[in-house]
C-alpha cells in the first residue's frame, strides 16, 4: 500500500554549492520535497570540542566527527517532533532513480524505526530479503542515506546524549531500533562511485579523513571499546540462526541517476572541481 512520499532533510555545509546543487537535482528527479540543514562545523559545534561530554565515546573523536554528530542530531530532533518518517541525506549521497517508488511503499510501514538505503562495501548481518528490504541486525557504517521514524529518532537522541560519538556508529549500535536495509541498496556516497564503475558527477574530498585520528586514549576509553566489541559479538551470536553476513549490492538505478544529474550539471556549468564533506 502506497503512502505519501516522505520529506527529505539534506545536511549541507555552508559553501558546498556543487553538492547542494547535486542534491537539488536528485530531489527534483525523485519528486521529493526537501529542506536544507546547515551542517555544524568544528567552529560552531556545541558543546565545544574541549567539553568533557565528548570523552564518553569508545575512542577520542576528531572535531569534524563531533560536528558530524551534531549535524545529524539536528535532523533527528526535527524527525522526533513530527509524526511521519523522514529521509535524512548527507550532501554526497547518490540515489537510485527508483528510490521514490520504494519510499512510497515503505513510508507507511508500521514495523520499522530505521531503514538504511546505502551500501559501503562492508559486510552487513541481515535477515532474508523480502520486498526489497531485509532486517538489519548489524551494520558497521552508514549515515549518508536513511529513512528515520520519530520513535527511532528519539532513541538515537537518547543514545547520542548519553555517549556522543560518530553518527553512523551510534545508529549501528542502537540495537533497540527496528532497523532494516534496502536490498539492493538505493544509495552510495560519491567516494564509492569508482568501486562500482560509476563516473561521479564531480570529484569530492573528505574533510573528516584529512584530520589524523587522535591517540587511542586511556584505560577508560579502551574499556568502553572492549565492551562495545563484546556487545557486537553477542549480537552476532544471538541472530546467527536466522541471518547471514553479506555484501549489499547497489541498485543499477544509482548509475542511471549519476548519468541524469551529471548531464544536467555539465549542461549548466555547475558542480566543477572538488568539494569537501563535513
Amino acid at each position: 500500500m502506497s503512502a505519501p512520499l516522505p520529506r527529505a532533510l539534506v545536511i549541507n555545509v555552508a559553501g558546498a554549492t556543487a553538492r547542494l546543487d547535486l542534491m537539488a537535482r536528485q530531489m527534483d528527479q525523485l519528486g521529493l520535497a526537501w529542506e536544507r540543514v546547515e551542517a555544524v562545523t568544528p567552529e560552531t559545534v556545541s558543546p565545544p570540542p574541549d567539553d568533557p561530554v565528548w570523552q564518553r565515546w569508545q575512542r577520542p573523536l576528531r572535531e569534524t566527527e563531533m560536528a558530524g554528530l551534531a549535524s545529524h542530531l539536528m535532523a533527528w530532533r526535527s524527525v522526533a517532533e513530527g509524526t511521519a518518517p523522514v529521509l535524512i541525506l548527507e550532501d554526497d549521497a547518490l540515489l537510485a532513480v527508483e528510490t521514490a517508488e520504494h519510499l512510497s511503499r515503505w513510508a507507511g510501514a508500521g514495523d520499522m524505526d530505521h531503514l538504511s538505503l546505502e551500501t559501503r562495501g562492508r559486510l552487513k548481518t541481515l535477515g532474508p530479503a523480502k520486498g526489497g528490504r531485509a532486517r538489519l541486525w548489524q551494520d558497521r557504517s552508514g549515515a549518508a542515506a536513511y529513512l528515520l521514524w520519530p520513535d527511532g529518532a528519539r532513541r538515537l537522541i537518547r543514545a547520542a546524549t548519553a555517549a556522543p560519538g560518530l553518527a553512523d556508529a551510534i545508529i549501528c549500535a542502537a540495537y533497540d531500533l527496528r532497523s532494516f536495509q534496502a536490498e539492493p541498496a538505493l544509495a552510495i556516497q560519491l567516494d564509492q562511485c569508482a568501486a562500482h564503475g560509476i563516473t561521479p558527477p564531480f570529484a569530492t574530498a573528505s574533510q573528516i579523513d584529512a584530520l589524523a585520528k587522535p591517540a587511542r586514549g586511556g584505560l577508560g576509553v579502551r574499556a568502553r571499546r572492549a565492551v562495545a566489541q563484546l556487545r557486537m559479538a553477542g549480537r552476532q551470536f544471538r541472530v546467527m540462526g536466522g541471518a547471514t553476513r553479506r555484501l549489499v549490492p547497489p541498485s543499477d538505478g544509482i548509475a542511471k541517476m549519476a548519468v541524469r544529474v551529471s548531464h544536467q550539471t555539465t549542461g549548466q556549468g555547475t558542480g566543477q572541481g572538488a568539494e569537501t564533506d563535513v
